[in-house]
């Protein structure tokens, strides 16, 4: 069970991530430094679990490889 909830966690915190993203490429909005200030402790926390649930997401190429050679 922990392996899902770590799994379904860093795909909630990257889509979080990319969506925030998309407001600063769209509108100009950043919503963490809007939320919590440009570059304060918590928000350097946010944007670091953000870079490491996508270095985790990176295993999850590993995962499709493996359902495709079973299908």
């Amino acid at each position: 069970m922990g392996n899902k909830f770590l799994q379904y966690f860093s795909l909630t915190i990257a889509v979080i991530g990319a969506i925030n993203w998309g407001l600063i490429g769209f509108f100009n909005l950043n919503l963490v430094a809007l939320l919590f200030g440009s570059m304060s402790w918590l928000s350097r926390i946010i944007y670091g679990l953000v870079g490491l649930c996508g270095l985790y997401l990176l295993t999850f190429y590993g995962l499709v490889e493996q359902d495709k050679t079973t299908a």
